[in-house]
C-alpha cells in the first residue's frame, strides 16, 4: 500500500506540516501542490502563484466592469 501523501505545506523547514494531504479540494489549482485541511487555501500556505492569481482577477473583473458601464443620455432642454 502506498504511503499517504503529506501536506506540502513548510517543506524543507523546521515547521513542516505533517498532516496527511485531502484527496479532493487539498490539491492548489495555482501551484499543484498537495496539503491539508489547514493550509488548502493560497493564503494559508504562501501560496508561490497567489499574486499573480489576484492579478488576473483584478484584471478579468475590471474588464467586466467597463464593458457593463452604462453611459447616461443627457437631455436636451427645450
Amino acid at each position: 500500500m502506498p504511503a499517504k501523501k503529506r501536506c506540502q505545506s513548510g517543506v524543507g523547514t523546521d515547521s513542516q506540516c505533517t498532516s496527511a494531504a485531502l484527496r479532493i479540494v487539498g490539491e492548489c489549482p495555482h501551484c499543484r501542490s498537495q496539503f491539508c485541511g489547514a493550509h488548502r487555501l493560497p493564503e494559508h500556505h504562501d501560496c508561490s502563484n497567489l499574486e499573480d492569481c489576484r492579478q488576473q482577477a483584478f484584471e478579468r473583473n475590471k474588464t467586466k466592469l467597463e464593458s457593463e458601464r452604462t453611459v447616461a443620455s443627457k437631455m436636451a432642454t427645450a
